[in-house]
């Protein structure tokens, strides 16, 4: 590949963030604003998709592709070293997202 302005700009930009994201007290604030960020995430899902009540059980689908899926990434890199920010992030998104949907399915129930 041919060393472009464009390539060198987004390879430096990759190389400062994860310098940033290098300490631990940054990547914790990512993954904390991940985790609260999946629950707003199936707050609106549950809403949105609750209100016509037609497509719940493609979107529950398409849910739980994603969720395991997730699962199968994160998982399959064994070591912490192979892990990435990325797959830390989308990890506490998931985490996020489960606990919003178990919490609207007890704001329904009751």
């Amino acid at each position: 590949m041919q060393r472009t302005r464009l390539s060198t700009l987004v390879e430096q930009a990759g190389q400062r963030f994860s310098q940033w994201v290098f300490n631990p007290w940054r990547r914790i604030s990512l993954a904390v604003i991940s985790l609260l960020f999946g629950s707003f995430f199936a707050t609106a899902i549950s809403a949105t998709a609750g209100q016509t009540a037609e497509i719940d059980i493609l979107i529950a689908a398409i849910l739980l592709v994603m969720v395991e899926a997730i699962s199968w990434l994160y998982y399959r890199s064994r070591s912490n070293e192979r892990r990435t920010v990325l797959l830390e992030l989308l990890n506490s998104f998931k985490l996020g997202m489960v606990y919003g949907l178990f919490v609207e399915a007890f704001k329904l129930g009751s």
